[in-house]
C-alpha cells in the first residue's frame, strides 16, 4: 500500500482523493497540504488525514512514499524537482509543466533520483480510448487522414477575478491548460508526434482576462492532420473523431464509441461510467510497488508540453509554429 500526500485540495484534489480513499488496496492518502487550510480542514478530517500548509514538512516525512500534485500549473516543475530530490515518487496533474524546458528538467530530476514520475492524463485509462486505439492499430479505419477533437465546458463563466485559474499566465490559450491539453495527449497517444500548430485564441464571453474560444490545426509527423477546439464558456463537450480511408470512429462524452465503416453497418458500444481517476492512481501505485510501466511514457509527457509551447506561441503570433524538440 502506497502512502501518499495530496498537495492541493481544491475541487480536483478532492476528486483524486475521493477516487481511492477507503476504496483502493494499493494507494491511500495519509497527509495533505493546501494553501488555505480552513477551506479543506473539514474535508481532510472526514477522509482521515492531517492537513497543513507546509510542503517541506511533508517532503521530510519518512512515512510518505509519494506526492500527488493538484496544484496551480506554474508550481508543478519546482514541486516535482523538490519531491524527486528527497526520493518521493510523484504523480502530477496536467498540464505537466508550463514549458518544454522545465518538462525535460522534471523528467531528468526523477530519472536521477530513481523515482516514478506519472502524469495524470486520465483519458488513457478509458475503455473507449483503448477501443479506438485497437481499431486504428488493426487497420479497421484504413489510412488515417484526419482527427477532430473538442473538449469544452462552462468553467470560464464561473471563474472569479483573483482565482488562480482566472490568471492568464496560469491559463494561456483559454481552455487549453484545463481541458484542451487532454486532447493534445489523446492525439499524441493515438497518432504520434505533432510537427506544426496554428492556433487562434479569443475572448468572447467571459468577464475575466482569459480567452474562452480557442481553435487549433495540427500537422503530424506521419503526414495526417488534426483539429482541436476548446471553449471555456459553453456546454460540457468531449469528442474525438478519427477519419480514415475505410471509415470513421468517434468517442462521445468519454463512454460512447461509434464505428462507421464505408462498407458495412455502424457499430455502437456504450462502455458506461469508469473511474478513470482511480485507474490512473492505481497504475501509478503499481509502477511504484511492482515496477509496472506507467501507460503514459515520459517522452509523450515532454512532447505534450512541446506542443503546448507551440500552441501558446501561435496564439500570440497568429502564425503557424513549428513544434520544437527539446
Amino acid at each position: 500500500m502506497i502512502k501518499a500526500a495530496i498537495i492541493g485540495l481544491g475541487r480536483w484534489g478532492q476528486i483524486l482523493v475521493d477516487s481511492v480513499q477507503g476504496k483502493s488496496e494499493t494507494i491511500q492518502f495519509t497527509a495533505g497540504v493546501t494553501r488555505t487550510v480552513s477551506k479543506a480542514e473539514a474535508y481532510a478530517k472526514e477522509k482521515g488525514f492531517p492537513l497543513g500548509d507546509d510542503y517541506a514538512a511533508v517532503l521530510a516525512d519518512p512515512d510518505i512514499d509519494a506526492i500527488v500534485l493538484a496544484t496551480p500549473h506554474t508550481q508543478h516543475a519546482d514541486q516535482i524537482k523538490q519531491a524527486a530530490a528527497v526520493g518521493k515518487h510523484i504523480f502530477v496533474e496536467k498540464p505537466f509543466t508550463m514549458s518544454a524546458a522545465s518538462a525535460v528538467e522534471s523528467v531528468a530530476a526523477a530519472d536521477k533520483a530513481g523515482v516514478v514520475l506519472a502524469l495524470g492524463h486520465n483519458r488513457r485509462f478509458m475503455p473507449s480510448w483503448a477501443e479506438l486505439q485497437k481499431r486504428i492499430d488493426n487497420g479497421s479505419l484504413g489510412t488515417i487522414l484526419h482527427a477532430e477533437t473538442n473538449f469544452s465546458g462552462s468553467g470560464g463563466l464561473q471563474y472569479q477575478p483573483g482565482g488562480w485559474r482566472a490568471q492568464r499566465h496560469e491559463s494561456p490559450a483559454g481552455g487549453m491548460s484545463g481541458m484542451g491539453i487532454h486532447m493534445v495527449d489523446t492525439l499524441i497517444g493515438l497518432f504520434g508526434r505533432i510537427s506544426e500548430v496554428h492556433c487562434l485564441s479569443l475572448r468572447r464571453a467571459v468577464s475575466i482576462d482569459t480567452d474562452d474560444t480557442t481553435s487549433m490545426l495540427f500537422k503530424f509527423e506521419n503526414g495526417m492532420t488534426g483539429y482541436l477546439g476548446t471553449m471555456a464558456a459553453t456546454v460540457q463537450t468531449q469528442t474525438v473523431r478519427v477519419f480514415g480511408s475505410k471509415g470513421s470512429a468517434e468517442i462521445r462524452q468519454e463512454s460512447l464509441f461509434e464505428m462507421r465503416p464505408i462498407e458495412g453497418e455502424t457499430e455502437v458500444i456504450d462502455f458506461g461510467k469508469v473511474d478513470k481517476e482511480r485507474a490512473e492512481l492505481e497504475a501509478f501505485a503499481a509502477a511504484v510497488t511492482d515496477g509496472v510501466t506507467y501507460p503514459l511514457p515520459a517522452a509523450d509527457a515532454i512532447h505534450g508540453i512541446e506542443v503546448y509551447d507551440a500552441i501558446n506561441k501561435s496564439a500570440a503570433s497568429g502564425t503557424t509554429e513549428t513544434v520544437l524538440k527539446s
